[in-house]
C-alpha cells in the first residue's frame, strides 16, 4: 500500500486518539466521559493498527491486526458498561445537565414508557379524553 494512505490512518488515528484525551479532560461526568474515552479511543487505535498493518504488508502483520481491532471491539463496550454501572451504583453525582434519569424513574416505580397525555400532544389518540 502507498506511504500517504499510510499516514493519513496513522494520523487520523492519532486525532481521534487526542479527541478521545481530549473528552476525558473536558466532559462533565463520568458517564459522558466514558462515552468519549470507548467510542473516540477505540476508532483511533483502530485507525493506527490499520496503517501499522498495511505498513508491514504481511500476512501475520494484517492477522494480528485484526486480533487486536476485534479484541478492542470486544473489550471496550463492556468495559464501558462496567465502569459506568460501578459510578452510578457508587452514588457518583451525574452531570447537572442530565435532564432524565431513567434507574431513578424505574426505582420510583414509575416505568420509562409511562406519561401523562395533554391535549396538546399530537401523538394522543384518546381525543382529549383522560
Amino acid at each position: 500500500m502507498n506511504e500517504p494512505v499510510i499516514g493519513i490512518l496513522i494520523v487520523l488515528g492519532g486525532l481521534f486518539s487526542a479527541v478521545a484525551g481530549i473528552g476525558v479532560l473536558r466532559l462533565p461526568d463520568v458517564l459522558v466521559r466514558m462515552h468519549a474515552s470507548t467510542k473516540a479511543g477505540t476508532l483511533g487505535v483502530g485507525l493506527i493498527v490499520l496503517g501499522t498493518a498495511f505498513h508491514f504488508d504481511g500476512p501475520l502483520a494484517v492477522a494480528k491486526a485484526l486480533l487486536i481491532v476485534l479484541f478492542l471491539l470486544l473489550t471496550a463496550p463492556v468495559g464501558a458498561h462496567l465502569i459506568g454501572r460501578a459510578a452510578y451504583r457508587s452514588g457518583t453525582p451525574l452531570w447537572d445537565g442530565t435532564v432524565i434519569d431513567e434507574r431513578e424513574r424505574m426505582r420510583s416505580g414509575a416505568l420509562p414508557d409511562e406519561r401523562q397525555p395533554s391535549s396538546d400532544d399530537p401523538n394522543d389518540q384518546s381525543g382529549g379524553i383522560q
